[in-house]
Parts: structure tokens; sequence; C-alpha cells
């Protein structure tokens, strides 16, 4: 049904007229004024017609439209929390099997790294003593060891944790099994009083695995759980 509209009725309010013509939304967003428009349809004449109820629901259609947008992004949103969620809890019960120290950092590379659907895990810890451990290389693809400050400095400053893209092959934590690597996240490690810091890095193939709009909690979590298991082998 539709209703009329005049291009200018005698005796109406200019200034209304013209406020009106400048922006329609002023009426087009007002209900009670839809309201009594529309429901004069019935009781209008001649040529110049529109459409109100047309126009009312091309309205509508648009807002739920993008109201159907937000709901599929907040959805899509909750399912990738979730499901990153249950990675982290399941690579963290992985993590608590192991009863020796090597084979706990080599599943740490190995069915931890494939639960979180990484490319490499690696970790450093600071030492002032010089020389090269037997264990260390032993476990060279896994651990390493560098000197004081190098977490820190590799940190952006001290961070806690940092996200971000890497160029392929670059610097000396990614090597072997993580050439290529193009995103990591980089986990400051608290190992105890009277102990240097360490530092977990994850690496990715996939530059935009690890992002620094990325959320960190999670990471965060799974970072003082690493903490802890070390400081019982550290014991």
């Amino acid at each position: 049904m539709s209703t009329k509209i005049p291009h200018k009725s005698v005796g109406s309010d200019d200034d209304l007229h013209d406020r009106i013509l400048k922006n329609p939304a002023l009426v087009l967003e007002d209900p009670s004024i839809m309201r009594a428009l529309i429901s004069m349809a019935d009781t209008g004449k001649g040529g110049n017609v529109v459409d109100l109820r047309t126009i009312a629901l091309d309205r509508l259609e648009a807002r739920l439209s993008r109201l159907e947008d937000i709901h599929r992004s907040v959805v899509a949103a909750a399912y990738e929390n979730l499901a990153g969620m249950n990675q982290v809890h399941r690579a963290i019960l992985r993590m608590l099997d192991p009863t020796g120290f090597e084979e706990f950092l080599r599943d740490l590379d190995g069915e931890v790294a494939a639960i979180l659907r990484l490319d490499c895990v690696r970790l450093v810890l600071e030492t002032a003593l010089g020389g090269e451990d037997p264990a260390v290389r032993r476990l060279s693809d896994v651990l390493s060891v560098a000197e004081p400050g190098f977490v820190a400095r590799y940190l952006d400053g001290g961070r806690e944790v940092v996200l971000r893209r890497i160029a392929p092959d670059a610097g000396p934590v990614h090597r072997g099994r993580g050439a290529g690597i193009r995103s990591e996240a980089a986990l400051r490690l608290d190992l105890g009083s009277n102990r240097l810091p360490g530092m977990l890095v994850l690496g990715s193939k996939d530059p935009h695995h690890f992002r620094p709009d990325h959320g960190t909690d999670l990471l965060a979590f799974f970072g003082a759980v690493f903490e802890r298991a070390m400081m019982r082998w550290l014991s």
C-alpha cells in the first residue's frame, strides 16, 4: 500500500519541508512518524505516490543483514576461542605425561607441537657459564643456551609475550626443523629465584598464525604451566 507526498503542499512549513529534503532520515528513522504516514496510505490520492512500506522494509532488511553479519562474526570468534582453548588444554596434558627430562623436551617439539599445529618449538635458557653442555648437544633441535640478557633483547625489552611475523631463517632461535618459520610467539619464562630467565618460542610457517593483534591469554596460561613443569625438572 502506498501514500503520496506532494512536492510542496500549500501552506506547508517551508523550513520543515527543506529540512526533510536535505535529510530524509529524519522521517525514515522515526518510528512514530513512519506509522502515522503509513496509516494514511489508504487516503492518499494523486500521481506522486511513494511506497513508504517498501522503504521501511528495505531499511529493516538492511539492519537485519548487519545484525546477522555481527552475529556470524561473534559466533565464529567464540568457536575459534573454544577450539584454541581445547588445543592448549590437550597440549598441556601431553606435556605433563613424560617421566624424563629429555623425553619432556622431545615431546615439546613433537606431540605438543603437533597438537598446537606448530612447525617448531624452541626452549632458550640463559646461562652465565661458558662452554657447551653435552645435554644441550643431544637436544640441540629443541634446547639452546644463551648469554644473560638475551631473552630481554629478544622480547623487545623484556615483555612477557611477543607475537610477530619474522623473516625466514631470522635469528639464532629457529634452526634445523625450524627453517622457514614466518611467525612466532615468544614467551618469557620465570624459572624461580636465583635463576636466569628462559624463553619458549613457538614457530609457524604460516605468516598469519601469530599476529600482534591476537590475544595472549591462552599463551600466557600455557607458558605459566610450562614454567612450573620446568621448575620441577630443575629442582
